[in-house]
Formats: structure tokens, C-alpha cells, sequence
């Protein structure tokens, strides 16, 4: 199966670029997976959807300040003054760091995404936090070694609260398809409402249109909720470079699921009951979580998940999903793709073009049933 096959011709000024004030007024498309026919609603529509004893599983990751900016320290193997030409040219090597995994035996050693790439080799220092010098920095940390891909793996210096550090110079790592800085109300509006675990450099996008309005609507219309964990990380930046599906790799990522979620999840199956994921995250993470146990019950406890659903992948746990509009050629794409029929999903894609609904993370959703 090609990439390729994976294309879709969007406009970029789909492209949602900013969030809508109100997190419920997204339009939505459902799609019915048996029939293929869909059509146009509000997320405001969405409890109504829903059917008393379903259960609605969604992920509570929260996403951190994750992106950071700092200067390299050039060939100074001291602290130097600002008055000194040295120092000048020091500021001149800035740098962009995004964390995208901290390390399970060291707290200090993270796995990153940085440019410019090619200056940042193993034993270059980097300094966060305004710094004049490399005297005056709030976080440094050193290049210890490069991936085949290009990912860095670097060491920070200790400090008393290392997420703390991050939390106050981090940016919001805003996805790349959004050509804007981030603001201050992005803090506030890249989360879900209920967004609990911190850990994730992306936000699980279907769950940013819930409101406590709508998830009270959801419970008062008979529909049990539970919280599972995916930290999302690196492979939700890393475009497909294989040329045949199959052959691209995914990276792993953290996932929890309590017990009592466990046994709801379980429940939900053995009484045949529907089991609905918001999210790519959380369809990952069941059907990850399924494959771990010969008789598909899903098992409390945490790990790596490591699935690439594609077409042809058969369900064990989900059966409906909400999700956002993904990119053309993206692992997000062939697993809804996977779910509800490469052609179901191309006509209700193009559908989407051409009624102009917004795309991608800030963007409009689709229910799948």
C-alpha cells in the first residue's frame, strides 16, 4: 500500500489558525461507517449521538511548555561578558528546542527535536532563560548524542525543579501547520478541559471541543465516561517518509490506564456495549493496550505503546470515534482510514473541502459511527 494513496488536495487557508472562543461551536460530520453516508452537524450535536450506556473513553494528557528557546555556546569554553565581542557572537546562536521525551533513568535527559540541526552536534552546550552569557542562563544543557533521524538526546544541568524551569520559559508547542507564535490564551486553550497528566507535546485534539457543559450532557444522557493516559510525542511531528505504508516505523509513547478504568473498558465489551475513543490517542492506546492480552481485556498498568493501525487493521476494542481533520499522507489519516473505509473517508474528506470546514488541530471535527 503507497503513501501516496493517502493524498488530498486542502486549501491552505483551511488551515485553522486560531482556536473558535466558544470550544462546542466546531461543526462536526458524522459519518456512518455501514452505510457511508454522512452529513453536517455542531459538536453541539454530539451527546445527542450518543446512546444511554455507552462509553465515552477519552485521553487526560496534558501538554507541557515543551518548546524552548536558548543559544548555543559556540566555541567559549568560559563565561564571557557582554561587553565582549565574544559574547556578541554567543547571541547569535540561537537555537529551538522541542522535548518530546524525558528519559525513564535519568529525569535530566530528554530526547529532543532542535535547529539548527547541523550546528547542535554532541558536546555543544545549550543556555535557556534570556541569557546574556553563559553565565547569566536559567536552564543549560549539553548535546549528548544524535539519532539517524536527527533527534537529539540532551543532558540538563540539575536544577531544584526541572519542570518548573521549563513551565516558566517554555513556549506552547503549537503544531508546525500553525504560522503564528504562540499566545498567552493558548495555555489555556491547546488543553482539554480535562486535562490532568502532564507529559504530552501535542494536544489530543478531538477532546479540545468538550466544554463541562457538553461532558455533563454526555453523563446526564446515560453515558458512562472514563480517563485513560497517552503522552503524545515525537511521531506526531515526524512526516511518513516510506513510500509504501508498511514500511514506516512509529515511535512509542507513554501510556496509563487505571483500574478502574480497566474494568469499565471491560465491562463495557462484555455486555456489548459501544466503547467510543475521542481521539487517534485513545483508539492507540485500547487497541494497543488489547493486543497485550490474548483475550482482547484490556489490563491496568502503563508502558510504551507501539501500533501503526493502517488499512486492513482489524478492531478489537472500538467501535466509534471521534477525531479532528488530519493531514493528507499521515499515520492520523490511515488509521481513520482503517476505521471507516479508505473510500468512505475520501468522500466525506472531499465533502469537508468543499463546505469548508476547518482543518487539522484548532479545526472542526468528525464522529465516526
Amino acid at each position: 500500500m503507497l503513501v501516496s494513496e493517502f493524498d488530498f488536495h486542502l486549501p491552505p487557508e483551511l488551515i485553522a489558525q486560531e482556536p473558535l472562543a466558544d470550544r462546542s461551536a466546531s461543526r462536526m460530520l458524522h459519518l456512518e461507517r455501514a452505510s457511508g453516508k454522512f452529513s453536517d452537524a455542531t459538536f453541539r450535536d454530539f451527546p445527542q449521538m450518543l446512546r444511554p450506556g455507552d462509553l465515552l473513553v477519552m485521553n487526560n494528557t496534558r501538554v507541557f511548555l515543551a518548546r524552548l528557546f536558548g543559544c548555543r555556546s559556540g566555541t567559549h569554553a568560559q563565561p564571557v561578558s557582554p561587553k565582549n565581542p565574544a559574547a556578541r557572537e554567543f547571541l547569535r546562536g540561537k537555537v529551538e528546542v522541542l522535548l518530546t521525551k524525558q528519559s525513564d533513568d535519568d529525569p535530566l535527559v530528554w530526547e529532543a527535536l532542535a535547529r539548527p540541526g547541523r550546528k547542535l552536534t554532541p558536546g555543544e552546550h545549550v543556555f535557556f532563560g534570556g541569557a546574556e552569557t553563559e553565565a547569566d542562563h536559567r536552564l543549560a544543557a549539553e548535546i549528548i548524542s544524535v539519532s539517524d533521524f536527527g533527534e537529539r538526546t540532551l543532558r540538563f544541568d540539575p536544577v531544584p525543579d526541572l519542570f518548573a524551569e521549563i513551565e516558566q520559559l517554555g513556549h506552547v508547542p503549537l503544531p508546525p501547520y500553525i504560522s503564528r507564535e504562540d499566545a498567552p490564551s493558548d495555555r489555556e486553550r491547546y488543553q482539554t478541559v480535562y486535562a490532568r497528566e502532564r507529559g504530552s507535546v501535542a494536544a489530543p485534539t478531538a477532546g479540545l471541543h468538550f466544554t463541562p457543559e457538553v461532558l455533563t450532557a454526555i453523563r446526564q444522557r446515560g453515558v458512562e465516561t472514563a480517563e485513560i493516559t497517552l503522552h503524545v510525542g515525537l511521531g506526531t511531528f515526524q512526516p511518513v517518509h516510506a513510500e509504501r505504508v508498511e514500511d514506516h516505523k512509529l515511535h512509542r509513547e507513554r501510556y496509563s490506564i487505571s483500574a478502574e478504568a480497566a474494568k469499565a473498558i471491560n465491562s463495557a465489551r462484555d455486555s456489548e456495549r459501544r466503547i467510543i475513543a475521542v481521539g487517534t490517542t485513545s483508539v492507540r492506546t485500547l487497541e494497543f493496550a488489547a493486543s497485550q492480552s490474548p483475550d482482547g481485556n484490556i489490563q491496568p498498568g502503563s508502558g510504551e505503546a507501539e501500533i501503526f493501525i493502517y488499512p486492513g487493521y482489524k478492531f478489537r476494542v472500538v467501535d466509534a470515534m471521534l477525531t479532528n481533520f488530519h493531514l493528507p499522507q499521515s499515520t492520523l489519516l490511515m488509521l481513520v482510514c482503517a476505521f471507516a473505509g479508505k473510500q468512505n473517508v475520501v468522500r466525506a474528506y472531499e465533502h469537508a473541502v468543499k463546505e469548508r470546514y476547518r482543518f487539522f488541530s484548532y479545526g472542526d471535527c468528525m464522529f465516526i459511527e
